[in-house]
């Protein structure tokens, strides 16, 4: 089956609706799906609960669809590179649901496997434990989490074939597989795609069977979250050395 759309639009035009539940990949603005967060945001679709490790920033990621304020509520483990974001919610604007970093991903995973909740002893003690129900283990305190199951999820790759089946590079190996399994409708952005039987299958990280969508952005922007440089770089030890 080719499961390869021609543009993030078309991929989105049928699968978007209001209050839906979206997961999108990325760590920071590593790894986003950006044309597909773009072409959700020319969806239209409000009310939309977003599960994401972070916000995005002002002006790019996640931050685009909350300045259209089509987020009315969000699901991560950072939002402090967004101020649209905090003045929402100290407004009362937006919800916010906190979860750890590690919490999250194990949602997701969950979430995509099946697995209604599970225990945990993160959060034990602190706001995050709130309202959840707490079991004791061999002495220890545990709080229940549940699986996450998003409507639809929204990934980066950087290989895909025309069957959905994927592999991440780098940084973008965070988040986007656990998001990638826990879609109801899994919409994957890639930078190639290639035939079925042209990936080295020692080399697919996310299989197709959990992949019902791709598209091709061959020249994603892959802005930098946080630009950090050397003030005072060491002088050269030998003549034309690079430092």
């Amino acid at each position: 089956m080719n499961k390869v759309f021609s543009s993030a639009a078309e991929a989105l035009a049928d699968v978007m609706a209001d209050g839906q539940t979206v997961a999108v990949g990325g760590f920071g603005l590593c790894g986003i799906p950006e044309a597909l967060i773009l072409a959700l945001r020319d969806s239209g679709a409000k009310n939309l609960t977003a599960v994401s490790n972070n916000a995005g920033v002002d002006g790019f990621g996640l931050g685009l669809l909350l300045e259209t304020r089509q987020i009315s509520k969000m699901v991560s483990s950072y939002v402090g590179e967004n101020k649209e974001f905090e003045r929402q919610y100290l407004a009362g604007e937006l919800e916010l649901e906190f979860a750890p970093q590690g919490t999250l991903a194990e949602r997701m995973r969950a979430g995509g496997a099946g697995i209604p909740g599970f225990y945990t002893k993160t959060g034990v003690g602190t706001a995050v434990a709130e309202g959840k129900e707490e079991k004791e283990f061999d002495g220890e305190r545990y709080i229940l989490e549940r699986g996450i199951v998003a409507d639809v999820s929204l990934v980066k790759a950087w290989k895909a074939d025309t069957g959905g089946n994927l592999v991440y590079r780098k940084t973008a190996q965070n988040f986007n597989p656990v998001v990638a399994t826990c879609g109801r409708i899994t919409v994957a952005e890639v930078e190639e795609i290639v035939e079925v039987g042209q990936l080295d299958p020692d080399s697919i990280d996310t299989p197709g069977i959990y992949v019902q969508r791709v598209v091709l952005n061959a020249t994603p922007e892959k802005r930098i979250e946080q630009r950090t440089v050397r003030q005072n770089a060491p002088a050269s030890s030998a003549a034309g050395e690079e430092v």
